[in-house]
């Protein structure tokens, strides 16, 4: 086969032609390359010496989060890849690929007819950022001056709160342990001037999205956020409302609460609450402290009633209003009975003093002597001379041990007073119920009062008893008999038997099983009785039957 030099000269021909196209293509890829790494490590610059990803890892990320948005890399990536873009389609466009650079130049048009979309959204974002940050800043700095955050993170302390153990608080210091109360708290504050401002700036944003999705065409998106939108601009002035009732009620019941709870305070009213048996130690509530809470209360159950009014949402608000206007109902009926409690709690301190007086006066204390019981006697133990409160860990730490509390013993006249207190007190509960209308309580409260009444009866029934059956055995044992301690004794086991079927009769405890034992018992001493004379009397019987016979048969 021959060679053919025209197919030679063809190829050279169209290399000739295609050649300087090709090298064209390459120098426009090399030149586009070289300008998108240009372009792209200036705007990293430009971008690292911005502090925009900060603002962004502040803004969208969680507090504490130590992850960084690498903004200047996607800055730099986009730009680069952008310039490549243009670049290979003019490389495409210099080898008369049509085909291959046709869908690269309609995607290239389409991204450029959208750019003015994304301008005006860019521009309609950077005015939503700006405004929202002047507002946060104007609102945050606005409430920082009035010190809102310091005056509702600062916990109420009692002025006259009862103070530490001085030599526990040397001793403490002295070894270094920290007292718990004075160590400072572990959880952040309550900052509300932040939380209204982070609220406020998102806000914001949300009214210039609906603008945003306009520019941007997103008609889908658009109509939800459109009806949110405007149902929210709906409600907002009815929220605004309720927002301004509720801060005024609170500002006013705050004022108001620390004026009754320090003319209190200077009346020395918490002294009266001491005598009621209020704690003075640490962390407890004083009177007047408790009665500028309760103050506060009140004031805050009609702000909440005509805050959840303004709402107008029915569904919430209808529940929440009848629960409080029931509040509301209920409150005089609870103040007459706490007068009522009050009342009858200062009168039966007056009486319960009153008896234990007269009773201590009379000699009441020695009741336990008149009953014949043993009087208990405690002595007196001194604590060790150099015990001091602190115990080791088995880490090294000293601990302080507190000493162990001994109750107070109580004399005869002082349990008596107690007891007129505590029936006074049941009265009075009873009394309060009514007034409350708790038909059960106060049927509770009833039937305790009756069964408390029969056993204090019961009570009585048995003391005396005790008193009548020692009073016995001391008379027939003084008596001077052979067996005269023996009938004593028996006598008064009588006697204490007796009295106290005739108690546990009263008390109501098994009233007819207490019955049939106290029979059975009176029948069986009987019969013992019967059977010992007959046996132990059998010789003199018989004789004197025998006589009775003799002078039966006489007289016949």
């Amino acid at each position: 086969m021959a060679f053919d030099p025209a197919f030679l000269t063809n190829i050279n021909t169209q290399l000739g032609s295609f050649l300087p196209s090709l090298l064209g293509a390459i120098l426009i890829l090399i030149a586009g390359w070289v300008l998108a790494a240009i372009a792209a490590s200036i705007t990293k610059r430009i971008l690292l010496q911005t502090n925009l990803d900060n603002r962004l890892a502040s803004t969208f990320l969680p507090a504490g989060s130590t992850a960084r948005p690498h903004v200047e890399q996607w800055g730099a990536a986009l730009v680069f890849w952008v310039i490549m873009i243009f670049a290979i389609v003019a490389f495409l466009n210099a080898l008369r690929l049509d085909v291959v650079s046709q869908p690269l130049n309609n995607f290239l048009q389409q991204i450029f007819s959208y750019l003015p979309r994304l301008g005006g959204a860019a521009i309609l974002v950077a005015l939503a950022w700006v405004l929202a940050s002047l507002v946060k800043v104007l609102v945050t700095r606005g409430l920082a001056r009035f010190g809102l955050d310091e005056k509702l993170n600062v916990a109420p302390k009692d002025a006259e709160a009862g103070a530490a153990d001085p030599y526990v608080a040397a001793r403490s210091a002295e070894v270094g342990v920290v007292d718990p109360s004075r160590q400072p708290a572990a959880e952040s504050p309550f900052l509300l001037s932040e939380t209204l401002g982070n609220v406020l700036y998102w806000f914001v944003f949300l009214f210039f999205l609906p603008l945003i999705l306009d520019v941007l065409q997103l008609q889908g998106p658009l109509q939800p956020v459109q009806t949110l939108l405007n149902d929210f601009l709906v409600i907002l002035p009815r929220i605004l409302s309720a927002i301004a009732i509720g801060a005024a009620g609170w500002f006013i019941a705050q004022v108001v609460r620390n004026i009754v709870t320090n003319l209190l305070r200077a009346a020395r009213v918490d002294r009266l609450g001491t005598q009621f048996g209020l704690s003075r130690t640490q962390g407890a509530l004083s009177l007047s402290s408790l009665i500028g809470t309760l103050v506060y209360v009140l004031i805050l159950i009609p702000t909440a009633i005509a805050a959840l009014q303004a709402l107008g949402i029915r569904a919430i608000s209808d529940p929440a209003i009848a629960m409080l206007n029931d509040i509301l109902t209920a409150l005089p009926r609870i103040f007459t009975a706490a007068v009522l409690l009050i009342v009858f709690y200062v009168i039966g301190r007056f009486i319960a003093d009153l008896v234990t007086n007269l009773l201590t006066s009379f000699g009441f204390n020695n009741v336990f002597e008149w009953m014949g019981l043993p009087r208990q006697t405690v002595a007196a133990v001194s604590p060790p001379p150099s015990s001091p409160p602190y115990d080791a860990t088995p880490g090294g730490e000293p601990t302080v041990v507190q000493p162990a509390a001994t109750l107070p013993r109580r004399t005869p006249s002082e349990i008596v007073g107690i007891l007129a207190l505590v029936g006074i007190m049941l009265f009075a509960a009873v009394a309060a119920a009514e007034v409350l209308q708790f038909q059960q309580l106060t049927a509770i409260v009833n039937g305790i009062l009756a069964v408390s009444a029969r056993v204090l009866v019961g009570v009585i029934v048995f003391g005396v008893g005790l008193y009548l059956a020692n009073l016995a055995f001391n008379l027939i044992a003084g008596s001077g008999g052979r067996q005269a301690r023996i009938l004593a004794q028996a006598a008064r086991i009588a006697i204490i038997a007796l009295v106290s079927a005739m108690a546990l009769q009263q008390m109501g405890i098994a009233t007819n099983i207490v019955a049939l034992a106290f029979g059975l018992l009176l029948g069986a001493i009987a019969v013992a009785l019967a059977i010992a004379f007959g046996l132990g009397g059998r010789e003199v019987a018989a004789e004197q039957l025998r006589e009775w016979l003799a002078s039966f048969k006489q007289q016949s």
